[in-house]
């Protein structure tokens, strides 16, 4: 079978349009790996194709039911259901709410107390006004509703259904018809001001209709509940506390790059108080805590607002004097922010990557700091990417066409000494995120770094260079890594490892219907769409994947994140950013 129809969900990773879905040859694919060992269905590529185009259709028409029903527009919302549809009423009166895991509750949804169903439990026939009356009584149980989507998780079509090919945006013919697997969700607050994400599936029979929109001629609920959270732990304060910063929108000339950027954290006037460090696009911020429960905007005052910015910040005392200097990951030269605090008692930043030696090109993505060789100074590890969009990478899941990264050594003089080859670490897979530490106990600093386009690397530090036993040591993990981070999540005294990666909808979709019987182990392309993984290490040097038996953990398009007690009870949790870039509307996400 031709197998370039499995990268037709990797189109996402070359257009932020959804819409530019191409079909990418498998020859590197096969170049890389044998083809896999699971059963593949008999497939029709042009019949796919179409299948593909309906699916996309509908999911992004379904993106306009989300925004209808973030704003409440049920006049919207009545443009997806015919007069009648084979359905119950829509359960719309919460259960109560029972304890499921420290402070988070979770209910059911009842039908209302006047809706009746047949004898034999098959769905009724029900006007769509009242459906969505009870959809409407729904809504009203959020006095808030912050997110609201609708996500095609499974689709399948009539033989006849057909799709305008080579439409702008994917269309289906009026009258095409076929049933979806459909996840919904609703995230807000409650009547009583309680943080709650209702979520459900249903199965519906589904017909692209004259007025331009998908309808649900059947609705058919396989799940449905939701997580209430009894205690607000966070809340966003960003405005309040004088860090809500407004930045140019990607892609505007302000902000053109391919990169976007971040932010550390550490105390930079030692006052006792943390503060923030955030590199923009065009320009850096550093926000001191007042102590108050805000922060001012000390950028001018401390020389930092139009000097050298990059990609990543990393917080770090690189002369030992006692103050946090600043290193920037930056597409270009690197950079090395001197803080001049305990030299001049003026919190002030001098530029001295020149001088000391970190002045190295690398399209770096992020660093971090750890005592490679033992002599009692923090060296820097920088992971570089490559000019996504102008370079195409040679593999999905092995590539090697990436920049390589740089270890910067420092010296005994104050300055550093690159040394990435010398160390074996130098890479070249489109790394994205590294950590530092301790995997087997032997006193030296080991290095895990998270590859995009790359099979992870575990470095084990023998004293004078690193050596990759990612392989040996069960964490190799083919996804596209975006982050990594070490924790004890089971409090077994052992660090685990979580590492962020990509999951597609989409490609799922695609995938399910191609390997039917496969799953994310015995599938690479499986894998590259499956999500992030928690490696639980074992004590004896390797670590074990339990992200099936603990997660999953799908992320999205997930970033960096990691390990951090949120509710203070002795167990560390995981966090994981994910989201890409919009455009004016979802379909291009």
């Amino acid at each position: 079978m031709d197998y370039s129809i499995f990268y037709r969900f990797w189109a996402n990773r070359l257009f932020s349009a959804a819409r530019a879905l191409i079909l990418l040859s498998v020859s590197i694919y096969a170049q890389s790996v044998n083809p896999p060992t699971a059963k593949t269905q008999p497939v029709d590529r042009n019949r796919l194709e179409v299948i593909e185009e309906l699916s996309e259709s509908l999911a992004n028409d379904l993106l306009e039911l989300s925004v209808a029903t973030h704003d409440r527009n049920l006049e919207l919302s009545a443009e997806f259901f015919p007069a009648q549809i084979a359905a119950k009423p829509f359960p719309s009166q919460p259960a109560a709410i029972k304890n499921q895991v420290k402070w988070i509750g979770i209910h059911g949804w009842n039908a209302p107390d006047n809706s009746t169903s047949n004898a034999s439990g098959g769905a009724d026939k029900i006007s769509s006004r009242d459906f969505l009356g009870n959809w409407s009584k729904f809504l009203e149980h959020f006095s808030e509703i912050e997110d609201a989507r609708f996500k095609v998780k499974e689709a399948n079509f009539d033989a006849t259904a057909k799709a305008v090919l080579g439409a702008e945006q994917p269309t289906a013919e009026v009258g095409a018809s076929g049933r979806a697997r459909i996840a919904f969700y609703v995230i807000g607050r409650d009547t009583t001001g309680k943080r709650e994400w209702a979520r459900g599936t249903f199965w519906a029979n589904v017909r692209a209709d004259k007025n331009k929109h998908w309808q649900f001629d059947s609705f058919e609920i396989v799940s449905f509940d939701s997580m209430v959270a009894e205690t607000d732990i966070f809340s966003e304060v960003a405005v309040p506390a004088g860090v809500g910063a407004t930045l140019p929108s990607f892609g505007t000339p302000e902000n053109s790059g391919f990169v976007w950027h971040g932010a550390a954290a550490g105390d930079f006037n030692n006052d006792g108080w943390i503060d923030l460090f955030v590199v923009g696009a065009n320009r850096n911020y550093l926000y001191l805590n007042t102590g108050k429960g805000t922060f001012r905007d000390a950028s001018k005052e401390a020389g930092v607002e139009i000097l050298a910015a990059g990609t990543a910040p990393l917080v770090f005392d690189y002369d030992n004097d006692g103050d946090a200097d600043v290193f920037i990951s930056a597409v270009g030269q690197q950079i090395l922010l001197e803080n001049k605090f305990k030299q001049t008692g003026k919190l002030e930043f001098d530029d001295v990557s020149l001088e000391a030696g970190v002045a190295k090109d690398a399209i770096g993505f992020s660093a971090v700091a750890g005592d490679v060789n033992g002599d009692g100074r923090l060296d820097v590890y920088v992971t570089s990417y490559n000019r996504y969009g102008q370079v195409t990478p040679d593999s999905w899941f092995k590539a090697t066409n990436g920049t390589p990264n740089l270890l910067f050594v420092s010296q005994s003089d104050g300055t550093f000494r690159e040394e990435a080859v010398k160390w074996g670490v130098e890479e070249k897979r489109w790394s994205y995120a590294a950590e530092f530490a301790d995997i087997n106990g032997d006193g030296r600093i080991d290095l895990y770094v998270a590859n995009d386009f790359g099979e992870k690397a575990l470095y084990i530090n023998k004293g004078d260079k690193f050596v990759d036993e990612a392989a040996e040591r069960g964490v190799l993990d083919p996804g596209n890594g975006m982050g990594v981070s070490f924790g004890d999540y089971n409090n077994d005294g052992r660090l685990d490892i979580h590492a962020s990666n990509m999951s597609s909808t989409a490609g799922n979709r695609i995938l399910t219907r191609l390997f039917p019987n496969s799953s994310a182990k015995d599938n690479v392309l499986k894998k590259l769409a499956a999500g992030n993984n928690l490696f639980e290490n074992t004590g004896d040097g390797k670590f074990k994947d339990v992200t099936a038996e603990v997660g999953g953990f799908s992320g999205g398009w997930a970033w960096g994140g990691g390990f951090i007690d949120f509710d203070n009870d002795g167990w560390e949790d995981i966090y994981t950013p994910n989201g890409f870039i919009s455009g004016k509307s979802m379909k291009d996400t």
